[in-house]
């Protein structure tokens, strides 16, 4: 690391390589002690989004198929450019403390819960919504579907089942995912060049791979602008034809948080194209009911 690189979660230098992956926190000039469990180390034992994969620290599973929380690549890969000494943007989500130890190995500092998030880094909850910290968002949950909140990232799934390629696997037939466009490392000037560049990430990480082999076409439904929780947002929106299974649909929004008018916030979403998958229109839906997370909080993250 130098002293280029933004605060955030990076894969530990200190790792043994024993034992599951984990993440170290660099402050921006240095090692910190919090430590975590490697979103790839933990999505395997979680969902897939038509492919994707939903990441522990947001719901065991992926962003629309790369959220956060999303995704199998590194592109999807859950983080957060918090704050540091040098001056970079806070954002919710950052370890407590970011002590300056310069620690490299173990847990000294930084203890981990079972789903891999810090110790007390407990997000605030509300009814019938799942919340996205960092983001400054709440998902609405829609009745039948399971909504996970999260310090980094928050997630909305339906519709288990085995995946088409991997049957040892699980994929889910409806998801989609949020964090902040730092965190899942996608840099643009506004809404709609950061759309236009995660659509394409996003199609992969949720209808490529091994569950879903390649995707072998896509077209191209909408790209226009849209309004989200009171901000000018981008939406594109793809169906994409694969080499096993469901076709799908992925759609990448991106807009301004609510509490943060010069963060980007990505919303990934992913849909199989099945008897047995949500509408289209739930997905408007859910866009059009994003809102604002709430300062009070408390119950959510189930079924709504």
């Amino acid at each position: 690391m130098t002293q280029m690189t933004p605060p955030g979660w990076h894969p530990d230098p200190g790792h043994s390589g024993k034992g599951p992956a984990q993440e170290r926190w660099w402050d921006g000039g240095q090692w910190t002690g919090h430590v975590r469990a490697a979103p790839g180390a933990v999505r395997r034992r979680g969902l897939r989004i038509g492919v994707g994969v939903v990441t522990g620290a947001v719901v065991l599973a992926a962003i629309g198929g790369g959220v956060y929380l999303l995704g199998e690549g590194d592109g999807g890969r859950p983080g957060t450019a918090a704050s540091s000494p040098s001056g970079a943007p806070e954002l919710p989500g950052a370890p407590d403390g970011g002590g300056k130890d310069g620690g490299r190995g173990g847990d000294e500092g930084g203890g981990q819960d079972g789903d891999g998030q810090e110790r007390g880094a407990r997000p605030p909850t509300e009814p019938g919504f799942a919340t996205d910290v960092a983001a400054g968002i709440s998902l609405p949950v829609p009745k039948g579907w399971k909504g996970t909140s999260g310090m980094v990232g928050a997630g909305l799934t339906t519709g288990e089942h085995p995946c088409p390629g991997d049957t040892a696997e699980t994929c889910v037939r409806g998801g989609v995912f949020s964090a902040p466009a730092a965190a899942v490392k996608l840099s643009a000037e506004n809404p709609e060049e950061a759309a236009r560049k995660d659509i394409a990430v996003n199609a992969k990480e949720s209808y490529g791979g091994k569950s879903y082999g390649k995707i072998t076409s896509h077209e191209v439904l909408k790209s226009e602008t849209v309004t989200v929780a009171d901000g000018k947002g981008y939406v594109v929106r793809w169906k994409v034809v694969t080499e096993k299974g469901d076709d799908g649909y992925v759609e990448s929004l991106v807009f301004p948080s609510p509490t943060s008018k010069d963060m980007l916030v990505v919303v990934r979403s992913g849909f199989d194209i099945n008897e047995d998958a949500p509408k289209l229109s739930v997905l408007d839906e859910i866009t059009g009911g994003i809102k604002a997370a709430s300062g009070g909080a408390g119950g959510a993250g189930g079924a709504a």
